[in-house]
């Protein structure tokens, strides 16, 4: 253990990333179709996953807000812990109201999480390297690391399911007495592992000590998320970041939520609509690995980051323009132009993740910097919660996914025409440009 805690920041931090996001695609690719398996409509699905969003939106700021006043490891570790409960409660659940539970401990969870793992890795490695080290490489490195095993757990995910009905079929279910489904398995499976790495987390993100007082928290706290709002409201780069998030969320939500059931119609079966499914959300996230590795040469070339984060979300547009235009066409050729298109809507994200978050860095105090990185995610969450409960209730074919590709516009327009960002790449602090 000694070892793992003498490694380098960005060994660490790249590893957490694995991680965190290994046992989340495992979960991704067959919860729809669980849901829909225990005899839940899409509305209703659609309220479930906006009841996780919502969750997530209530508590970013104040999660937020604890990790940058308390120990982020701690609240990291936590946030895990909860997360392998919640997935226990979707694996398990029959009901409805057990199912929106568990979905909104996974909202909790994700706000606890959204920002400690980034916002320790930046003050880690300024603590080894100087304040003026350049951030983007770490920063699009766990990213992809990042993308790359959670397309690979989906990818374990999706064909889990198919595995395990070929292995023991109904008796599976009869067993249980119908609460464990083949479709359960992956988030069991992803919740031992959430277990695993809050323990590697508590180990290997050591921070200089910190103990405030409990009166002394709750003031930081309080202080902190206001002074995170007010950031927000004043800095032209983070309002930027936040709408581009925004965007984003509208386009993921309906790609996550519409893609299972298109797959399962594809195929005639769930199981096998969630080993289709795993197969293409796997290519989108290793497509999203890739923009990350791309995402400093490309902002090198352009010029900046924030050109780079306009290039990335054009390219996230033009891919759900082409998903969007085969929503109703089948075949070969538009199935393959469909997959074309959800591969660049994630090559796109990743191109503009890192270089997104390395503006957010570079425009925010240390004090603040896990609550900036949740003020980021409040927009994606609430995006993604209002997405999931419109896109269920428009008419079907291609209208959900135009909206999407519409969304995806207008975050790329936020970038246009915008000075880029004066510093070095990772400096301290720093105002937005206008």
């Amino acid at each position: 253990m000694s070892s793992v805690a003498g490694a380098s920041p960005l060994a660490r931090y790249t590893t957490v990333c694995a991680l965190i996001w290994f046992p989340n695609g495992l979960s991704l690719a067959p919860v729809v179709l669980l849901f829909i398996e225990r005899g839940m409509g899409l509305p209703t699905v659609a309220v479930l996953i906006a009841a996780h969003s919502l969750t997530a939106a209530l508590l970013e700021l104040p999660t937020g807000g604890v990790a940058d006043v308390l120990a982020r490891r701690t609240v990291l570790a936590s946030a895990l812990v909860l997360n392998g409960l919640a997935l226990v409660l979707q694996g398990l659940g029959t009901s409805v109201s057990i199912l929106a539970f568990g979905m909104v401990l996974a909202g909790g969870a994700r706000a606890l999480a959204s920002g400690p793992a980034e916002a320790w890795y930046v003050e880690a490695e300024r603590r080894v390297s100087g304040q003026g080290v350049d951030l983007r490489r770490g920063l699009a490195r766990g990213s992809a690391v990042g993308s790359a095993t959670m397309g690979v757990g989906i990818l374990v995910g999706g064909g889990l399911p198919w595995l395990v009905e070929r292995a023991v079929g109904d008796r599976l279910e009869t067993v249980s007495g119908g609460s464990l489904l083949p479709l359960s398995v992956p988030l069991l499976a992803g919740a031992a592992l959430d277990v695993f790495c809050a323990v590697y987390v508590l180990v290997a993100l050591r921070e200089p000590r910190h103990r405030p007082a409990a009166p002394a928290i709750l003031r930081g706290v309080v202080r902190t998320v206001l002074d995170g709002l007010q950031l927000g409201g004043r800095d032209a780069v983070l309002r930027r970041v936040v709408l581009s998030a925004t965007a984003s969320g509208a386009a993921l939500v309906t790609l996550e939520l519409l893609t299972p059931q298109r797959a399962a119609d594809l195929t005639g079966l769930p199981e096998s609509g969630a080993l289709v499914f795993a197969a293409l959300a796997c290519t989108g996230l290793l497509a999203h690995a890739a923009g990350g590795v791309l995402a400093p040469p490309v902002a090198r070339f352009v010029g900046s980051s924030e050109r780079a984060v306009l290039a990335g979300q054009a390219g996230s547009t033009v891919g759900m323009a082409l998903v969007a235009s085969t929503a109703l066409s089948s075949g070969a050729l538009p199935t393959g132009l469909a997959a074309l298109g959800f591969g660049l809507m994630y090559l796109g994200q990743g191109v503009g993740d890192p270089n997104a978050a390395d503006l957010l860095h570079r425009s925010v105090p240390a004090a603040n910097r896990a609550t900036a990185v949740s003020v980021e995610s409040l927009g994606l969450q609430v995006s993604g919660a209002c997405t999931a409960l419109v896109v269920s209730r428009l008419p079907g074919g291609h209208w959900p996914w135009w909206a999407a590709t519409a969304a995806m516009l207008a975050g790329a327009l936020v970038w246009v025409g915008r000075a880029p960002v004066t510093g070095p790449p990772g400096g301290q602090t720093g105002g937005g440009s206008s």
